[in-house]
């Protein structure tokens, strides 16, 4: 019987990571009470070329809310205490507005959101679970640093999008702010800074997703 009861909850697991794993690729999640930043906004007209880097920037914000999503449900089936486990499962919830503020906003113009993103999503939880596993404070740390990288990755994105596209540069700030605050609490629960050659390699394999979801 106790066998039994292993394998069921085992299973139980399986299928409640693949229906979470479908449900962030569709970004269709239960998201918070916070409105879309631009809802108050009326669209305004730009070119071709504006709507097509608004559509691909937009794009590639969406695959990296996707890898976030994993990465914490990765941290959090690994996470030793239910105080860090808690942690991880709340900055998710709140990432969940983000991955879908970024699907209609690719939308918008008549775009579509990256077909690698099954691909960043397993990858980005088999990073998740590595990371857990190595200890809470490490994988608080790993979660500081990726808030500050998608930091400044979010701060290029506002330089590069027409100034125009104050929709779009709305949903940007918006989210500039909550992942500060989601870096700073991570590193309030004991978060440090990383190695550096851990902080390159986060770094690598962020340009890798950034430049292939650019354009697929």
């Amino acid at each position: 019987m106790l066998i039994n009861i292993g394998y069921n909850n085992f299973l139980d697991n399986i299928i409640i990571i693949c229906d979470r794993a479908l449900r962030v690729i569709i970004s269709e999640l239960n998201i918070t009470a916070k409105k879309m930043p631009c809802d108050d906004l009326n669209e305004v007209v730009l070119t071709t070329d504006e709507q097509l880097l608004s559509t691909r920037l937009m794009r590639v914000n969406h695959s990296g809310e996707v890898s976030a999503q994993a990465l914490y449900q990765g941290q959090s089936l690994m996470a030793k205490t239910p105080a860090v486990k808690q942690s991880m499962e709340k900055t998710a919830l709140e990432e969940n507005d983000h991955l879908v503020w970024c699907k209609q906003r690719v939308h918008n113009f008549g775009g579509h959101t990256s077909i690698l993103n099954p691909l960043w999503y397993i990858g980005s939880f088999t990073i998740g679970v590595i990371v857990g596993k190595i200890g809470d404070n490490f994988s608080l740390s790993f979660v500081a640093e990726t808030e500050r990288q998608v930091v400044r990755h979010l701060g290029e994105h506002i330089h590069q999008i027409s100034p125009k596209d104050l929709n779009n540069l709305a949903v940007l700030e918006q989210m500039r702010m909550d992942e500060l605050h989601h870096c700073a609490i991570a590193l309030e629960a004991g978060g440090e800074i990383l190695p550096e050659p851990v902080i390159l390699m986060m770094r690598l394999m962020s340009q890798l997703m950034t430049k292939s979801s650019y354009w697929i």
